[in-house]
């Protein structure tokens, strides 16, 4: 998981939260708001965990709300390893920072939105396109739909 900023027309700046799973490099959540706590990140992982079940382990960077308290005995409670990042490597990361590229590239950077809602639809959309349309040539297969 990692997060990203972005700005909307009006200068109302925002942040997204990215969750992709490594093994399959398959797109969880991309969530969207002008404010991200550490508790905001529990609430969506709790969503994804009742959804697809617990991971083992997540792996993020030493931002502020993943190493927060609050974070760690949430993961603490769910036997979740909370795997670190070491500062200035993001190269530890690389399938996330991949992905945030294409992100930024195809969404952020290619549409001026003049609302977070606009923002957000576009987000879901893109990633249901990055799950089911796009190759995964690093997996040596098509997306989701074609497994």
């Amino acid at each position: 998981m990692d997060f990203m900023q972005d700005g909307l027309a009006n200068g109302v700046q925002f942040r997204s939260l990215n969750i992709i799973d490594d093994y399959n490099r398959e797109a969880l959540a991309i969530t969207l708001d002008t404010s991200l706590s550490s508790k905001r990140v529990i609430r969506e992982l709790d969503q994804l965990i009742a959804w697809r079940g617990a991971p083992e382990k997540i792996r993020g960077d030493n931002g502020p709300e993943f190493i927060a308290q609050t974070m760690s005995d949430w993961a603490d409670s769910r036997n979740i390893d909370l795997k670190f990042i070491e500062k200035g490597k993001p190269y530890q990361n690389g399938y996330m920072e991949r992905f945030n590229r294409s992100f930024r590239e195809e969404v952020l950077d290619a549409y001026w939105f003049t609302r977070l809602k606009e923002a957000q639809v576009m987000a879901h959309a893109w990633m249901w396109i990055y799950n089911n349309e796009r190759p995964h040539q690093s997996t040596n297969h098509w997306a989701t739909k074609h497994r």
